[in-house]
C-alpha cells in the first residue's frame, strides 16, 4: 500500500510538472526527489558557493569604496604633505607621489563623491532589471560597468576618464548592493539564511582590507590593475550559477526552478515540497504588484521602513567619524604608528568581527546583535565625545590616552557585530518577491543617501559643533536606533517568508 501511495503521489508530480513545462524537461533525471524518507537530505555546500561567488561583487564595491585612501595621496597636487580621506572617511598618510598626476582638492572632491552618486542612481532600476531578466542576468550585466571603471581609471591617461571610472563603479556598486542579496535570500534555506545573507557585508570588508594591505605596498595604477581581477572573476563565477528558483517559479517556469534547487540544495533534496513551499508564498503575493502598491499593502510598508531606518541607523551611527580619527586616537595611547597600519589594524577588526557575526547570527539572532550593538556604541560615542571635550578644553588627557582607544575598539567590533552586516541580511528578508525588487533598491538608495549627507556634513559638523557634540550626536542616533529595535522590529531567525509577512500585517 505504502509504495502504491509513493507512485500516485509521483504521478500526480509528474502531472503537474508536464502541464506546466515542455515534456523533454520534464524528463531530466535530476527532477525526481528521493523515494525513501531517509534519502532526503540537503547539501549546504553549494548554497555557500553561489553566496560567495555573487558576493564578489561586495568584494569589487569594497576595494572601489577604499581605493581613494592610499591614492588620493599619490596623485594629489600636494602629494608629500596631503593626509586623504577614502569614501569611509579612513585618513591615510602619503605614500608614493606620481609626478604625471596633479589632482586639486575640487577634483579630488569630485573623484570621492562620484561613487556615491553612481550608486544612489543605480540602486532602483537595477531591481526593476532584476525582476524583468532575472537576478542572475542582471549581477552579470551590471559586472560589466566594474570592468569598464578599472580599464579606465588604469589605462585612461586624464582626469577625466577617471570622474568617468569612478561614475560607473559607483553604479555597479549600488547594483551590487541591491542585486546579491536578492539572489542570496531567494536560494538560501532558511537555517542558514542569516549567515549567508551575512557574507555581503563580510566580503565588502575583505575588499577594503585587500585595498588598504596592497596599496601601502604597491603604485596607485598596480593597484587598480589588481583591483580588475575581482570583477573578471565575477563574471565567470556568474555564468555557472543557476538561476533563483523564486524568479524562475515567478515566469511559470516550474521544472526550472526544481532544476535550480536540485543544484543549489542538493539532488536527494525534497525539491517537490521546496518549490510548493515557495509557490504557496508567490500566491499569497500579487502577481504584477505596482509601485503603489509598496506603500499601500501594510506588511510592504511596514518592511520598508524597517529596511530603510535600519540603514539610516547604519550610516548616523557614527562609523566614518571613529574611522576619521583612527590616528589620532591611536596616537593619544601613545602609539607611533603609521597611518597605513592603522587602517590595516580597523580593517583586520572589521574582517574578523563581521565573520563572527556570520555564526552568531543564526544563533543569537538578529534583534539581539542589533540591540547588542548599538547598545555598546552608544557608550562608545558618548565616551569618545566626553574625552574630546576634555582634550579640546586644555585638559590634561594623558593618563586616560588608553580609553579612546578602547572606545574605537569596542566600537568597531560591536557594529561589525550588528549594524554592518544585518540591515543587508534583513533587508532581504523582510520583503514578499512581488515588491522585493522595487524595496531593496529603495533601501539601497537610501543607504547611499545617507552615505554620502554624512560624508559630506561631517567636516561643517567638525567645524562648527567640534568633535565632541559630533561624538554626541552620533551618540543620540544609535541610543534612538535601540529603542526603535527594541520596540518595533521583529526578530526573523529561523521565520518562514509567510510568517514574517504574517507579523508585519498585523495579523
Amino acid at each position: 500500500m505504502d509504495s502504491d501511495k509513493v507512485v500516485r503521489a509521483m504521478a500526480r508530480w509528474w502531472q503537474t510538472v508536464s502541464q506546466e513545462d515542455n515534456y523533454d524537461n520534464s524528463r531530466n533525471p535530476m527532477l525526481y526527489d528521493p523515494l525513501q524518507d531517509g534519502v532526503v537530505k540537503t547539501s549546504k555546500k553549494r548554497q555557500y558557493i553561489a553566496a560567495l561567488i555573487v558576493c564578489l561583487g561586495a568584494v569589487a564595491a569594497g576595494t572601489a569604496l577604499a581605493w581613494t585612501s592610499p591614492v588620493l595621496p599619490q596623485i594629489s597636487a600636494n602629494a608629500t604633505a596631503t593626509i586623504a580621506t577614502n569614501s569611509t572617511g579612513n585618513a591615510t598618510a602619503p605614500a608614493m607621489s606620481d609626478n604625471k598626476w596633479q589632482l586639486t582638492v575640487d577634483e579630488q572632491a569630485w573623484v570621492s563623491s562620484l561613487l556615491a552618486i553612481g550608486a544612489f542612481l543605480g540602486a532602483l532600476p537595477t531591481g526593476y532589471i532584476a525582476d524583468a531578466i532575472g537576478r542572475r542576468y542582471t549581477a552579470l550585466i551590471m559586472d560589466v560597468p566594474f570592468i569598464l571603471a578599472w580599464l579606465a581609471i588604469s589605462f585612461g591617461g586624464s582626469v577625466g576618464w577617471m570622474y568617468i571610472g569612478r561614475f560607473l563603479i559607483g553604479i555597479a556598486t549600488g547594483s551590487f548592493c541591491v542585486v546579491a542579496p536578492m539572489y542570496i535570500s531567494e536560494i538560501a534555506e532558511t537555517s542558514i539564511r542569516g549567515s549567508l545573507g551575512t557574507l555581503f557585508q563580510l566580503l565588502l570588508t575583505m575588499g577594503i582590507l585587500f585595498v588598504y594591505v596592497v596599496g601601502s605596498i604597491v603604485s596607485w595604477k598596480t593597484l587598480s590593475v589588481l583591483c580588475l581581477f575581482v570583477p573578471i572573476a565575477l563574471f565567470g563565477g556568474m555564468l555557472i550559477l543557476p538561476e533563483t528558483p523564486v524568479y524562475l517559479l515567478k515566469k511559470g517556469r516550474r521544472a526550472d526552478a526544481a532544476l535550480s534547487l536540485k543544484w543549489l540544495w542538493g539532488r536527494y533534496c525534497d525539491s517537490r515540497s521546496a518549490i510548493q513551499i515557495i509557490q504557496n508564498d508567490l500566491d499569497q503575493a500579487c502577481a504584477n504588484a505596482s509601485f503603489l502598491d509598496l506603500f499601500s499593502s501594510r506588511n510592504s510598508r511596514n518592511a520598508l521602513i524597517i529596511s530603510i531606518l535600519l540603514m539610516v541607523f547604519q550610516q548616523f551611527s557614527g562609523i566614518n567619524a571613529v574611522i576619521f580619527y583612527t590616528q589620532s586616537i591611536f596616537k593619544s595611547a601613545g602609539s607611533t604608528l603609521d597611518a597605513s597600519v592603522c587602517s590595516i589594524i580597523v580593517g583586520v577588526v572589521q574582517v574578523i568581527m563581521t565573520l563572527t557575526s556570520s555564526v552568531l547570527v543564526e544563533r543569537a539572532g538578529r534583534k539581539i546583535l542589533l540591540l547588542f550593538s548599538s547598545t555598546v556604541m552608544t557608550i562608545c560615542l558618548a565616551i569618545l565625545g566626553a574625552y574630546f571635550h576634555l582634550k579640546d578644553s586644555g585638559k590634561d588627557v594623558s593618563s586616560i590616552g588608553w580609553l579612546p582607544l578602547l572606545c574605537m575598539v569596542m566600537f568597531i567590533i560591536t557594529f561589525s557585530v550588528g549594524y554592518g552586516p544585518i540591515p543587508w541580511l534583513m533587508m532581504g528578508e523582510l520583503f514578499q518577491s512581488d515588491v522585493k525588487a522595487t524595496a531593496v533598491g529603495l533601501s539601497v538608495m537610501s543607504n547611499w543617501f545617507c552615505t554620502f549627507v554624512v560624508t559630506k556634513s561631517f567636516g561643517t559638523m567638525l567645524a562648527t559643533w567640534g568633535s565632541d557634540m559630533t561624538f554626541w550626536f552620533f551618540a543620540s542616533c544609535t541610543a534612538t536606533a535601540t529603542v526603535y529595535v527594541a520596540a518595533a522590529v521583529l526578530e526573523t531567525k529561523g521565520k518562514s517568508s509567510q510568517e514574517i509577512q504574517t507579523w508585519l500585517s498585523g495579523r
